[in-house]
This record gives C-alpha cells, sequence and structure tokens, in this order.
C-alpha cells in the first residue's frame, strides 16, 4: 500500500466514529504527519461542532510543526461559512505545506472551492487517494447532493414460509419473526440513518415507537404516510417526543417543532414525491420498515440503494407475501436468522 493510502486509509477509519451524530453533514476523519510519524488526529463528531480539520489540528502538541507537516483528510477541506469558519483558512492559517485529499465535496458550496483556495495559497494538493473507498464512506451525503434524494434502505423480516406479516392479530404490537439479535441489529442501524419511515397500514397494526431503545444512540426522525388522517393522538409516532413528519393529503394541518404535515397528492409517483419531501427537509438517509405497500412503491420506482432483508425460521403458513426484490446480495446468519443484503447499482 502506498504510503498515501495508508494515512487515508487511517482517516476513514477515524471519520467512522461519527457515524450517525454528524447529519446533514458528511463524515470526515483527518490525520496530521510530520516525517513518517503521526502528530495529530481528528474526525468530525456532530453538525455544528468543529470539523476534522480542527480537532486533528489542535490536538498536535507542537505547533511549530505544522509549517513541515502533511495534513490528510477524506474530503475536501470546506472553503465556506456555515456553523463553523472554513478549514481551508485554518490549513492555510497554520502554513501547512501538504493537502492530501480522498476525494471531492459534492455540496455545491464547496465542490472543488476548498482546492482551488489551498493552491491558491501555495500549498502542494493531492486529490484522489483511495477515492472510492471515501466516496463509499459518504454514499449517503454524496447521494443526497449528486441525486436530490436521500439514500433509501429497505428493510424488513420474513417468515420461512416467505410472509412480511400475519393475516390477523389480537393486539396492536408487532408480531417479532426476527430474533432478539437480528432486532438489536436493527436498532443500530436505525441509530446511524437520518430518518426512518413506514406506512399508515404498520402504525395501526404495531403502534411501532421506532426508536432505537435496544441501541444507546439519538433516534432517527420519524416519516409516517397516514394520507386520510387515520392515525390519531393514542398512538406512539404522535408523542411528540422525537421530530416527526406526516406525508398527508389532508390539508392545512398545523405543524410545530416536533409535528410536521406534509401535503401531497398520492395519485402517481408517491415515491418520488416523498423523496423530494425529504430533500427540502435536508434528510439525507431513509431506512423504510414497511409495511408492504409502503416497500413495494419504493421498490417499484427503482428509487432504493439498499435492501436488508432477514429470513426467519418461523412459518406463518398463511399471511400478507413479502416483497420481492432483485439486485446483488451479501448472505449471512444472525445466530438461526438469515440475512440478505441487496444493492441496487442503477
Amino acid at each position: 500500500m502506498k504510503i498515501h493510502e495508508i494515512y487515508i486509509k487511517r482517516c476513514i477509519e477515524l471519520a467512522k466514529n461519527g457515524f450517525g451524530t454528524t447529519y446533514p453533514n458528511p463524515l470526515v476523519g483527518s490525520v496530521i504527519v510530520h516525517n513518517g510519524t503521526i502528530i495529530g488526529e481528528g474526525w468530525h463528531q456532530k453538525s455544528g461542532e468543529a470539523h476534522a480539520e480542527v480537532h486533528a489540528i489542535n490536538s498536535v502538541k507542537d505547533q511549530s510543526l505544522l509549517s513541515k507537516s502533511t495534513i490528510y483528510v477524506s474530503l475536501e477541506p470546506c472553503s465556506h461559512f456555515g456553523k463553523t469558519p472554513p478549514c481551508c483558512d485554518l490549513i492555510i492559517k497554520h502554513k501547512i505545506p501538504n493537502v492530501v485529499i480522498g476525494t471531492i465535496d459534492p455540496n455545491e458550496k464547496v465542490a472543488g472551492n476548498g482546492i482551488k483556495r489551498l493552491l491558491e495559497n501555495e500549498a502542494n494538493v493531492t486529490v484522489g487517494v483511495l477515492e472510492n473507498e471515501c466516496n463509499e464512506l459518504n454514499k449517503r451525503f454524496f447521494t443526497f447532493h449528486n441525486k436530490k434524494r436521500p439514500y433509501i434502505i429497505l428493510k424488513w423480516a420474513e417468515s420461512a414460509d416467505g410472509f412480511i406479516a400475519p393475516l390477523h392479530r389480537e393486539k396492536k404490537e408487532p408480531v417479532w419473526l426476527s430474533n432478539e439479535f437480528s432486532r438489536q441489529l436493527v436498532h443500530k442501524w436505525r441509530s446511524e440513518e437520518q430518518a426512518i419511515l413506514v406506512g399508515t397500514k404498520t402504525v395501526l397494526d404495531d403502534n411501532p415507537k421506532l426508536d432505537v431503545r435496544d441501541w444507546n444512540r439519538k433516534n432517527p426522525i420519524r416519516i409516517i404516510i397516514d394520507r386520510i388522517g387515520k392515525i390519531d393522538s393514542s398512538f406512539s409516532v404522535k408523542d411528540k417526543k422525537t421530530k416527526t413528519i406526516f406525508i398527508t393529503e389532508q390539508e392545512n394541518m398545523p405543524s410545530d417543532e416536533n409535528c410536521i404535515y406534509e401535503n401531497v397528492i398520492f395519485e402517481n409517483q408517491l415515491a418520488e414525491k416523498i423523496c423530494s419531501i425529504l430533500y427540502k427537509n435536508n434528510i439525507q438517509s431513509v431506512i423504510v420498515e414497511g409495511g408492504k405497500m409502503t416497500l413495494e412503491t419504493f421498490i417499484k420506482a427503482n428509487l432504493w440503494d439498499e435492501a436488508r432483508v432477514f429470513k426467519s425460521q418461523i412459518c406463518l403458513k398463511e399471511g400478507v407475501k413479502s416483497p420481492e426484490i432483485n439486485g446483488n446480495y451479501q448472505e449471512s446468519k444472525i445466530q438461526n436468522d438469515q440475512l440478505k443484503l441487496f444493492y441496487n447499482h442503477d
């Protein structure tokens, strides 16, 4: 492995520490090297707080070494004022002569301007080191800025005989098909995405909380499809404990900070309309957890990036047939559950 790749790989490792906490900002890691030794490291930890380069520079004990060092960063340093000052200015201020960048930032506010600023100030800039790996790290961020929609993950559990839910149930609560380890993994997944989306029937049948109670992280934003207002205040998704967006045909619904109503016409291109609403609300990723009709809405529109499907050993004998999906997949085991991870490369 080439020397630049070793340090960019370390940047990627550091960046992953921010998984689920940096939205709407990207995951970024940074390393500072002097004479073949790492003298500083950092990563972006939370939106609104210091960026990776700031943490890395501040971690260097002997600041005089910065003017003789190389700074590595997995994503192009920002060049604009947001909630924090431009990282380019800080690099220039400390006269760091060499800058190695994994990939260019797709955000139109940056998009090469950071590199331009550094070059104008006589820095030696290298771009495109482990570029594919850096793009993969921020596939949510890149999808949002390049495709103007969130990164979409479909998820469901199905019985051994191919049903997603029973035909009848006695209580308004989930019928668990996957095992407890799979369910904990799902809560970890929820914590990594910015939002979670379900349809009306899922709420009416299961009364889900859509939280991460089995994983100690922040709850995702809840997105609820409720065309004609069937979901009343008795359901958990209306407890206002977590920001919730309701997609509905009802007009003039009163919104507040944690309960937002978005009005759409459902007749056609619903998946596209939902994507537009989420983009407008600055949501970069969403995990769609059902039900069947909602999942199939995204599948039929070919608006999905991943699908995560658990197959349990439980047989229902009858029920709601699970969605059908095609694509390349990887297979693994979670105890006695089979897990297939599908990827849509269209």
